[in-house]
C-alpha cells in the first residue's frame, strides 16, 4: 500500500512540471525518467519589460508584459550562444492611429520632458528588413529601432534610429533622423537626417529598381551593434559603437532650434517635391512630454510612391495577409539581447 502511493505522487508531480513548463521559447533538458521543457519568454531576456507596453504588427496591444510573448511577433529566439528578443511586424497590418506603418515596439509608460530627461539603450541585430519597395523613396527596405516620441502638440519624434539595407546589398546603414517640431502648421514638417555608418536617409536610388552605391562603413545583417539615448537637461547626447566600427557620437540641442531661419540643402533635396518646406518654432521641444520607444517600426508600407516620394514606399503587402508577407520578405524583423531605460546622466559619467 504504502508503495502505491508513493508511486502515484510521483507520476502527478511529473505531470505537474510537464504542464507548467509551457513557454515561448521551448528548450528541452534530459532527466532519468523524461525531458521537461523550460520556459523563455521576453521578460526573461531582457528585465525591464514591466517599464513598457507593446503594440504588434497585427493590432494587438498589451500592457502586461511579465511571461508575455506571442509566435511570429514578440518572442524569444537562441542563436546557439545567446538569447534575443524578437520583435517582427509585416509591410500591411495593424497599426497606431497616427502611422500607416506596423510595429511591434515597445512603448515606455513613464513619460518625461526633455529638462528632466532619461535614456535609453539597447544592443540588437536587424535580421532581415522588406525586399520590397521603390529605390527612390527614402523610407523603403528600413526599419526604425529606437525612437523618442511625443506625446502632446504635433506629436513629433526629436529622433527615430534606422537601419536601412537596399536589396542586392551585403551592406545597410544605420543613421538617426530628427523631426522638426514645426512652428505653425505641421503638414510642413521634414525630418533631417545624419548618418552613423554608412547613408543617411536621403540617399536614394535613381529609379525606382535601381540602388545607389552600397555604403563600404555600413552595418550587414545580423551583425551587432548598439545605441544610448541620453537625454540630460535639455540636450540629447547619442551614442552608436559596432565591433569594428568607429564609435560615432552626437549632441543635439532639445531646447533651441537651429533650423528657424533656412532649410538644409538635404531638406530642399528630398522634401522638395512634396512641400515640405517648414521652419521649426525656436524652442524646439522645450517642456513637451516625451517617452521612448523600442523594437521594430517597420518603414516600408504599400502606399503608392506618387503620392509621397519620401515615405510611400509600394511595396508589396498581398492585400495585408501576413503569413504570406512573412513567406515573401514583406517584413522587418530585429533583435536586441541588452536594453536598459532610465534617468538621464551627465553625459561625462558615460
Amino acid at each position: 500500500m504504502k508503495k502505491s502511493i508513493a508511486t502515484i505522487i510521483a507520476v502527478v508531480t511529473l505531470f505537474a512540471c510537464k504542464d507548467n513548463s509551457k513557454k515561448a521559447l521551448n528548450t528541452t533538458e534530459k532527466t532519468t525518467e523524461d525531458s521537461v521543457v523550460t520556459t523563455k519568454y521576453p521578460s526573461d531576456v531582457i528585465p525591464f519589460m514591466d517599464e513598457w507596453k507593446i503594440l504588434l504588427g497585427d493590432g494587438t496591444y498589451e500592457d502586461n508584459l511579465k511571461d508575455y510573448a506571442k509566435d511570429d511577433f514578440f518572442y524569444v529566439e537562441n542563436d546557439g550562444k545567446t538569447d534575443w528578443v524578437v520583435y517582427k511586424t509585416p509591410n500591411s497590418g495593424i497599426t497606431s492611429r497616427t502611422s500607416s506603418n506596423t510595429r511591434t515596439e515597445l512603448g515606455q509608460k513613464e513619460h518625461w520632458i526633455p529638462e528632466t530627461g532619461g535614456k535609453l539603450t539597447g544592443t540588437l541585430k536587424v535580421q532581415h528588413v522588406s525586399t520590397s519597395g521603390d529605390a527612390r523613396v527614402a523610407a523603403s527596405y528600413a526599419v526604425v529601432v529606437g525612437q523618442i516620441h511625443s506625446d502632446e502638440g504635433h506629436e513629433n519624434e526629436p529622433i527615430k534610429i534606422f537601419y536601412k539595407k537596399f536589396p542586392g546589398h551585403t551592406k545597410g546603414s544605420v543613421f538617426w533622423n530628427y523631426e522638426i517640431n514645426t512652428e505653425g502648421d505641421n503638414s510642413k514638417r521634414w525630418d533631417y537626417s545624419s548618418a552613423v555608418w554608412g547613408h543617411d536617409m536621403s540617399v536614394v536610388g535613381s529609379d525606382s529598381t535601381t540602388a545607389p552605391n552600397e555604403p563600404e562603413n555600413g552595418i550587414e545583417l545580423g551583425e551587432e551593434f548598439s545605441y544610448e539615448i541620453n537625454v540630460y537637461k535639455g540636450f540629447m547626447y547619442l551614442t552608436f559603437k559596432s565591433e569594428g566600427h568607429e564609435t560615432i557620437k552626437f549632441t543635439k540641442n532639445l531646447l533651441k532650434s537651429e533650423f528657424t531661419k533656412t532649410l538644409p540643402e538635404q531638406i530642399k533635396t528630398l522634401y522638395a517635391s512634396i512641400g515640405r518646406n517648414g521652419l521649426e518654432r525656436e524652442n524646439a521641444y522645450a517642456g513637451e512630454i516625451q517617452y521612448f520607444k523600442q523594437g521594430a517600426y517597420n518603414q516600408t508600407n504599400g502606399k503608392s510612391p506618387e503620392d509621397n516620394i519620401v515615405w510611400s514606399t509600394g511595396a508589396d503587402t498581398y492585400d495585408g495577409d501576413i503569413e504570406k508577407q512573412y513567406a515573401n520578405g514583406d517584413y522587418a524583423e530585429v533583435w536586441f539581447r541588452e536594453a536598459t531605460v532610465g534617468a538621464g546622466t551627465p553625459p561625462n559619467e558615460e
